[in-house]
């Protein structure tokens, strides 16, 4: 397993291992759709608009999956916890027994692409043949397509709110297939996909561009399409029984700005507007 995303931004575009002294930091845990992309943008935007002011800002992001980033805001390491699905019913009780009442906050949309090696000929695929591919019912191409080859799946880990967004949505909540491969990130499943001919993957929209890959349309919609049947809202997570730090509550709102927005829309996830 590769090494989980964990930096630290504390110069524009700039990665280091330690904070200015001078500067207050923001702790974001959780995600890997919103964490390894999405908010280092927003935080290096928000960075530079906060320099402006003659104030110094410094973010820890760790980018290591939804149910992590529950967690961290339960247990108060995080100022925001980042996550692709709703808290279950069992963190939320968790929660509330440690005096913690979770809040999220809708920063975007996220279609979850269905992505194969640009060498399979497949443009399309539909929502009945993606439950029996990744359910283990078909293991072979030609149970869904023209063309033979073993179908080599892979899926993110179970800490992913991916993980089990799409287990409910495309897979009606049934198990994945005994021959899937979890991986850690989305990076990871697109790296792999790129490689291999016979792959199938999921990757959030930020991953769609990487070479060795193509997109397929389910059901005959592409996944930035807000009709798109394989869809989630991501989520900043903060707790209402803690007071927000104004820095923080000003980054949320830099995030829910037009600004924020517009970087959203530049990752390739779908804006609130």
């Amino acid at each position: 397993m590769r090494p989980l995303k964990r930096f630290i931004i504390t110069t524009l575009a700039c990665v280091v291992s330690h904070f200015p002294a001078t500067a207050q930091s923001i702790v974001i845990e959780g995600s890997d759709t919103l964490g390894a992309k999405l908010v280092p943008q927003l935080a290096e935007a928000f960075k530079a608009r906060i320099e402006e002011s003659g104030r110094e800002v410094a973010f820890e992001v760790a980018a290591e999956g939804s149910t992590t980033g529950i967690a961290s805001l339960i247990s108060g390491t995080a100022d925001i916890g980042m996550s692709s699905r709703a808290p279950d019913t069992k963190e939320i009780s968790g929660a509330q027994a440690k005096g913690v009442s979770i809040i999220p906050i809708r920063v975007a949309t996220d279609g979850v692409a269905i992505i194969v090696n640009k060498r399979n000929p497949l443009d399309s695929i539909s929502m009945e043949a993606i439950e029996m591919i990744f359910t283990g019912d078909v293991q072979n191409w030609a149970g869904v397509s023209h063309h033979e080859g073993r179908i080599s799946v892979y899926t993110r880990n179970t800490s992913s709110g991916t993980y089990n967004e799409f287990q409910k949505i495309a897979m009606s909540a049934r198990d994945y297939g005994s021959n899937s491969l979890k991986l850690a990130g989305n990076e990871q499943i697109a790296e792999e996909v790129a490689s291999n001919p016979d792959a199938i993957g999921y990757v959030g929209l930020a991953y769609i561009s990487r070479p060795g890959i193509k997109v397929l349309k389910v059901d005959g919609l592409m996944p930035n399409n807000r009709r798109y049947p394989i869809a989630r809202p991501l989520y900043f997570l903060i707790n209402r029984n803690q007071p927000l730090d104004p820095l923080v509550n000003d980054f949320i709102g830099f995030t829910l700005s037009p600004d924020g927005q517009a970087i959203v829309a530049r990752v390739h996830c779908l804006p609130n507007y």
